[in-house]
């Protein structure tokens, strides 16, 4: 018989702000989100608030050694570890397992532009391009971001000694790092996981890597499901972490339990016309029966088509459902997107607002994912 599990710490930092109460308000009164236009024009993106680093990364040199997506991951993580009341518990800290889903170092904005700059009038672009990757990327550099570092660092800096894993993916990293924690735990393979990850969007890199594959939105803020008109992605700066922990254990220890995580699954279509709307309907129907008026949070990505078969498996599934894009709050996080999204769903449980909570999320390019929590 599989364990229950449930979620005894969220922490989650955003364009928002941090914790739980910040993010349930905002989800309750339909905040309005914060945006940066001008930055990085004309693809607008939610920035991070803020955070305060020495709470979570006291030491100077920890943080001068990540890079931004890095910090925040620790610091979401810290912030999991406080509300779950684990950051002073060794002997906790020595079981507890970590999942991490990352993306991959943030890189050198000069080399690549330079690079860029030289194939526009370069008369052998191949043999140009090769002799300047060989000649301009440093071998230390992707050295210096390993995607595992946020894994290493996080145990590093509170003290975590149980195993740790590092998924990448893009979105997909982030489904299956929430399916493989709860799954372990349901298992019996675990007890104590925490579990997530963090996204800087406000990269230059980044933003071209998408616009390159035409994943981007270039107009001002809409929300996710309303860009038909220039579809695509608005990213965010996010990061969140939660703690999983086997019913028993938590309370056995008296823990607070925001929600229980009942499901969680992944899927990856080939994309074709109706492939995403089929499979969030076959997530979706293994979960059993949903309560009509539950909570639906969307890691929806706003991307052409895409979009449009995630509303409509959400429809068929919950029609009677309030449906939130998270994208709509703190923008589309991409590794991050979907424990974003969880911790969401599980901050509105642990406040009242819900019942149950729906996760849905279909990547941008390839992957699809769903969970379901319900009140503890």
């Amino acid at each position: 018989m599989a364990r229950d599990v449930v979620i005894t710490g969220i922490g989650l930092a955003s364009s928002l702000g941090e914790g739980v109460e910040t993010h349930a308000q905002a989800l309750a009164t339909n905040a309005a989100p914060v945006i940066d236009a001008q930055g990085f024009a004309p693809y607008p993106l939610h920035p991070l608030k803020p955070v305060e680093l020495d709470r979570q990364i006291p030491k100077k040199s920890d943080q001068r050694q990540m890079e931004p997506w890095q910090r925040l991951g620790v610091y979401a993580a810290g912030l999991a570890l406080d509300d779950a009341a684990l950051k002073d518990d060794a002997e906790a800290k020595s079981e507890l397992q970590v999942i991490v889903a990352a993306g991959g170092g943030e890189r050198d904005h000069a080399v690549d532009a330079a690079v860029l700059a030289g194939l526009r009038n370069a008369n052998q672009p191949g043999a140009f391009l090769n002799e300047r990757l060989m000649s301009d990327l440093r071998p230390t550099l992707f050295l210096a971001q390993l995607s595992n570092l946020l894994a290493g660092n996080i145990g590093i800096v509170h003290g975590i000694t149980g195993a740790s894993r590092t998924l990448m993916g893009e979105e997909q990293a982030g489904v299956d790092a929430i399916r493989t924690a709860q799954a372990r735990i349901a298992a019996g393979q675990a007890d104590l996981i925490l579990v997530g990850g963090a996204y800087n969007a406000e990269r230059r890199d980044m933003l071209l890597l998408f616009e390159l594959g035409g994943f981007l939105r270039a107009a001002d803020f809409a929300p996710v499901f309303a860009r038909t008109d220039v579809p695509g992605l608005i990213t965010g700066s996010a990061g969140a972490f939660l703690v999983l922990e086997s019913a028993e254990r938590a309370s056995a220890r008296g823990a607070r339990v925001h929600a229980r995580l009942s499901h969680a699954g992944a899927h990856r279509s080939r994309r074709q016309p109706g492939s995403v709307a089929k499979a969030l309907d076959e997530l979706l129907a293994g979960f059993g029966p949903l309560a009509p008026d539950s909570l639906v949070i969307s890691a929806a990505t706003g991307c052409a088509g895409i979009t449009d078969e995630e509303a409509a498996a959400i429809a068929k599934a919950v029609p009677q459902a309030r449906r939130v894009a998270a994208g709509d709050l703190v923008g589309h996080s991409v590794e991050a997107a979907f424990p974003v999204s969880v911790a969401l769903a599980a901050a509105a449980l642990s406040t009242g607002a819900a019942k149950e909570a729906i996760v849905t999320g279909a990547a941008h390019w390839r992957g699809e994912g769903a969970a379901r929590l319900v009140k503890a």
